[in-house]
């Protein structure tokens, strides 16, 4: 599916200026920047329920019972 993404004037040119120093299109490294925020995204929640578990588990295990 499209979408449209809009931006800041300031913002558009520097992701214009960045797209043009690495010789990529903006398409591209918006992509980029998106995965991988997504992936740090994902990788801080899976840390923070090992954080959870790990800090929690004689909680847990009381709840369980």
């Amino acid at each position: 599916m499209a979408m449209t993404l809009r931006l800041n004037d300031d913002d558009n040119a520097k992701l214009r200026e960045v797209a043009e120093r690495e010789g990529r299109s903006m398409h591209e490294i918006a992509v980029t920047a998106l995965r991988e925020y997504f992936a740090r995204h994902e990788e801080f929640r899976a840390n923070q329920v090992r954080r959870f578990l790990a800090e929690d588990a004689e909680l847990l295990e009381l709840l369980s019972r």
